[in-house]
Formats: C-alpha cells, sequence, structure tokens
C-alpha cells in the first residue's frame, strides 16, 4: 500500500492560513481556531479520533448542524470508516447501519471526486432518500479529501445552523480542512500500517522460537492458529496439514466458537486445495456460498482466506482464517501480510522438521554406537571370560565348592551376555521418545520468555507437577505463555515468579493443577484491553476451572498475579 510521509501539524496549519486569504473578514477572524485545529488533528495518530476532530472543527468554522467524514476503503469502492458529528447517539442507534458509499450523493462524490453544493439535497437525482431515523437535512456541501492524486475520503456538511445555505466560503473553509484532513488520515494511515506490520512480525516471531524449541509438535501448530487469528483478527484460524489421500486435514484449531474439529479435512477434490497445493491463495467475500471448498467447513463464515504454507518449492499445507458473515473484507495490506505470516510459519514448520529429524537421526546414530560397542567390546569380553573360567574349571585341583562357584559364575555370564543381547535389539529397533514432563515444558516456556524479558523469571514446582494430564497440562502450557506475554508487553515488569502447584484440592473434593504468574509491574490499566485475560479465562472455563487476577509482587501488592487452576 502507498503510504504518505508524515506531515509536521503546524506546517500543515500554516499552509491552512495562507489558503485562507482573500476570505471575509468573519471568516478570517476564525483563522486562530482553524490553527488549533490544525495542530490538533495532526498530533493525533488514531484514524478514529483524528476524523472525530476534524468533524467537530468542520461543523463550528461552516455553522453546520450536521458533519460528516467518509473514508474510502483501499479498493476505492466504498467507505471503510464513516465518523458523524451532530446527530446523537439515539438517533444513531435509530439510523442503525452506517451508509457504505456506494449509492446516492455519498456514491457520487467517490465516482466523481467534485465539489457539490446543494441549496435542496432531496430535489437532486443522485439523492436515494434518508433511512428511517435519518434527521431531515436539505442545504449540503460535500468536497473530497484527497491526498496527493488519491481521492482517500470525502467531506460532508449539512444544514446551515441558521437556517441559510452554503456560500464560497464555507466552501473554500471546507476544502482547506480537506486538505490537512487528507494529510491527518495519510498520517494515521501510516501509523496503524506500521503498527499492523509490527504486530505480525511479533507473530512471526512467536511462531518461529515455538517451532523450533523442541517442543511438543501439537503445542507448537496450536501457537500458529491462536497467532494467525489474532494478528487476521478472525473469528478462527485452522492449521491445515497434507494428508497421503491429497486433502488437507485439520491439525490445530483456535476459534472463540469451535464450530471446527480436529481430525476434519477439505478434500482433495475441492477447487480450493487444488489451488492451495500448487502455492496459490485463495480469497473468498462470502465462504458459506463459495463452492470451492465443497465442504460444510465453512459455513457460517463470511470473508475467508486460504494461504499455503510454501517454502522452497513444498507446500506443507494451509491456513484458513476465515471471519463472521457480514465482517469487513480482509484488506489487500491484511492479504499481504498474512500470505508472508504463512510463508514464515512454513519455513519454521520446515527447519523444526528438518531439526526433529537430525535429532532423531543424531539419536539413532548413539544408539548404533552404543549397540556395537556392547556387542563388539563388552560381549566378547564377557564371553572370554566365561572361556577363562571355564578352563580353570578343568583343573585337577579345583575343589568341589570352586568347582561349584565357577559353575554358578559361568552361568551368570551366560544370563548378562543375552541381557545385554536383548538391549542390544532393542536399542537397533528405535523407540519413540517419550514425551517431556510437565516441568520440563514449564522451564522451557521461562527460558523463551528470558530472551525478550531480558531476565530469567524465578519458578517454583509444588507437588508432583509431572503426573497432570495432557489435556490440562496443554492447555496450563498455553496459559504460562499467554500469561508471560502479558508480563513482557503490558506490565514492565522486573521481577516475575511462576509457580505451579498439583496438590490443590477444590472445595467438592477433586485435584486441581494451579499455575501462579505474579509480577511487580505496573498491574491492569482501568481501560486496557483484556483479550489476553479473556483468552485465559476461556481456556480454564473450557475445562471447568478459574482464571483471576490478584495483587502483584510489588511494594503494597504493585503488579499482577494471575492464577489459573483446572481441575484434574
Amino acid at each position: 500500500m502507498d503510504v504518505p510521509e508524515p506531515k509536521d501539524p503546524l506546517e500543515a496549519a500554516a499552509r491552512a492560513a495562507t489558503s485562507l486569504e482573500g476570505l471575509s473578514a468573519e471568516t478570517a477572524a476564525r483563522v486562530p481556531q482553524l490553527l488549533e485545529a490544525m495542530c490538533s488533528a495532526g498530533s493525533g495518530l488514531g484514524q478514529h479520533s483524528t476524523l472525530d476532530r476534524i468533524c467537530e472543527t468542520a461543523a463550528e468554522l461552516a455553522d453546520a448542524r450536521y458533519a460528516a467524514i467518509g473514508v474510502v476503503d483501499e479498493e476505492g469502492g466504498g467507505l471503510s470508516d464513516f465518523v458523524t458529528y451532530g446527530a446523537s447517539e439515539e438517533v444513531a442507534r435509530r439510523i442503525g447501519h452506517t451508509p457504505d458509499g456506494r449509492s446516492g450523493l455519498l456514491g457520487a462524490l467517490i465516482r466523481d471526486p467534485d465539489p457539490i453544493v446543494l441549496t435542496d439535497l432531496t430535489t437532486d437525482p443522485r439523492a436515494v432518500g434518508f433511512p428511517l431515523g435519518h434527521p431531515p437535512m436539505r442545504t449540503f456541501l460535500g468536497v473530497p479529501v484527497r491526498l496527493r492524486d488519491r481521492t482517500i475520503g470525502n467531506f460532508y456538511l449539512a444544514e446551515k445552523a441558521d437556517g441559510g445555505e452554503f456560500d464560497d466560503g464555507d466552501l473554500r473553509l471546507l476544502r482547506v480542512l480537506a486538505t490537512e484532513a487528507g494529510a491527518a488520515i495519510g498520517n494515521a494511515r501510516l501509523y496503524e500500517a506500521a503498527r499492523q506490520r509490527e504486530r505480525w512480525i511479533d507473530g512471526s516471531v512467536a511462531v518461529t522460537t515455538t517451532l523450533l524449541s523442541g517442543g511438543d509438535a501439537d503445542d507448537a501448530l496450536s501457537v500458529v492458529a491462536e497467532q494467525g487469528r489474532r494478528l487476521s483478527d478472525s473469528a478462527m484460524c485452522a492449521v491445515m496439514l497434507r494428508a497421503r489421500n491429497g486433502s488437507l486435514e485439520v491439525v490445530a484449531v483456535s476459534s472463540e466458537h469451535p464450530a471446527l474439529r480436529v481430525g476434519s479435512s477439505v478434500p482433495a477434490a475441492a477447487p480450493a486445495v487444488a489451488a492451495l497445493l500448487g502455492g496459490e491463495s485463495v480469497f473468498m467475500d462470502d465462504a458459506a456460498d463459495d463452492p470451492r471448498l465443497v465442504t460444510g467447513l465453512a459455513s457460517g463464515f463470511g470473508p475467508l482466506m486460504l494461504l499455503p504454507l510454501r517454502t522452497d518449492g513444498r507446500v506443507l499445507g494451509a491456513l484458513m482464517m476465515p471471519r463472521t458473515r457480514g465482517a469487513r473484507p480482509f484488506s489487500p495490506r491484511e492479504r499481504a501480510l498474512a500470505a508472508q505470516f504463512a510463508a514464515q510459519a512454513a519455513l519454521a514448520l520446515m527447519m523444526a522438521e528438518a531439526q526433529r529429524d537430525r535429532e532423531r537421526l543424531a539419536v539413532l546414530e548413539d544408539r548404533d554406537r552404543i549397540a556395537r560397542d556392547l556387542h563388539d567390546l563388552v560381549i566378547q569380553r564377557l564371553f572370554a571370560t566365561g572361556m577363562t573360567l571355564e578352563r580353570a574349571q578343568r583343573g585337577e585341583m579345583v575343589a568341589p565348592e570352586v568347582h561349584h562357584g565357577i559353575d554358578r559364575a559361568v552361568a551368570e555370564l551366560d544370563v548378562t551376555i543375552q541381557e545385554i543381547r536383548t538391549a542390544i535389539f532393542a536399542l537397533q529397533q528405535g523407540p519413540a521418545e517419550a514425551p517431556p514432563g510437565m516441568r520440563t515444558r514449564v522451564l522451557r516456556e521461562i527460558n523463551m520468555a528470558a530472551v525478550p524479558l531480558g531476565f530469567r523469571p524465578a519458578h517454583r514446582f509444588v507437588g508432583p507437577v509431572d503426573s497432570v494430564g495432557e489435556l490440562a497440562g496443554k492447555n496450563l502450557i498455553a496459559a504460562l505463555r499467554e500469561a508471560l506475554s502479558n508480563a513482557f508487553r503490558h506490565a514492565h515488569a522486573t521481577r516475575i515468579e511462576v509457580v505451579v502447584d498439583s496438590t490443590v484440592r477444590l472445595p467438592d473434593g477433586r485435584r486441581a493443577v494451579r499455575l501462579s504468574v505474579g509480577d511487580d509491574g505496573v498491574g491492569i490499566p482501568a481501560g486496557g484491553r483484556r483479550s489476553g485475560l479473556r483468552n485465559l479465562r476461556r481456556r480454564a472455563d473450557s475445562l471447568g476451572g478459574s482464571s483471576t487476577c490478584e495483587p502483584g509482587l510489588g511494594e503494597r501488592g504493585r503488579g499482577t498475579t494471575v492464577v489459573w487452576q483446572v481441575p484434574l
């Protein structure tokens, strides 16, 4: 996406003042207010808040009862954002949905970006009427908001406060403000694009770190699904890998409302599968009605991305990221960032697979070496010792009790040789490695978190934590990862302590495992996002457990302690 260079708000304000030359004395007297508005609009980087401030300023300067700014979507076909001023919240609720800019006067301004000044908009042939509950409007002034050679939005004013009509002075004012609104929107878009790119990069790093850490493969794939859903703002993200029959099988799912189970598959006959295995991405505006999936996997979903997990000419599988029906489509920038994420995940998957192959090969080579040493050295020496004892047994001067002892020693050597041969056979078979215990998995997460934190969190285990079951253990590790991530991103902590206690008893007598992650950071801000805490609570609820926040490790309870527990 082509994004503009940021503009200094003071420079923009000075240019606005110059553009006002030739206006009436009454209008020119508003220049100080306009200067203040320019600085205020340019200083904020949040697009919606910036538009709110500009809308209010436009209405005040032009004495209009109502003002609105529509931001054109990246495809240029409709509005991606619509901010209003003058209509109360009750009126907005009565109207319901915001306009999409594809018809009426709003659509006309997008298709033909020339100013529109009307004394009675109801008589204009381009008008399509008002929705139910919309306040009556007659006078209208519309000006395109441009950035370089592109129209990125439109300014709308309606209804002069004094009952009059919009004049040339209002038009010039709105044009000036539209110019600066274009710069402010451009800055906001640049900021949002940079933040979005940073989030995707962080997500890719988290996926790569998890895949290459040598942990459980299912946990690693779950991280890919969780990061994909969070970053794409989707209702679900599913990781699908190639099956032997050519289909794509779901191996990991992250969803607030699971509509897809692990083990489901998209058949090889589906056109979307053929495209994905050919290395092509598939995008759908309404997955529920799209025939390319040939299955009900996406029923109930709207916009959908299917991205191949492709690296070095090899397609390992695909990512499925759908949004709910009626949700906004994926923008070109989102599609590009998601494709880069999928490529990074595929590379990490392949590297993790190669790393596991190398580790398995090293283990097998070590087993083979041990087996050879046992066969060529140990068994031969034992055999030679047995032969020596048998020769000594045949001597004429051997007492009966010594003869009996030698017989027993030779028999023991024969048994030992048989046991070693059994061990050699077992080594050559290469049995599957035992999965790591809970202590090992917790320590691995702590060591991984130490890199971004800059220090290693303290830890303590209570009870036989390695006896925690697979389902509770997998979710505990995911909860630990989320809690450490929250501490790193939001807490600004200097001390973190992790406690895993498998001796907890619930009020009904059942055993439970409890995870506590405490820090001495800044605590949870009153207006902060709580998506991470909701994820923790959702995981605990799904297993009949709980997740709460308590005072932290700092002085007077400063910081936060997340307490997550589930029954065993």
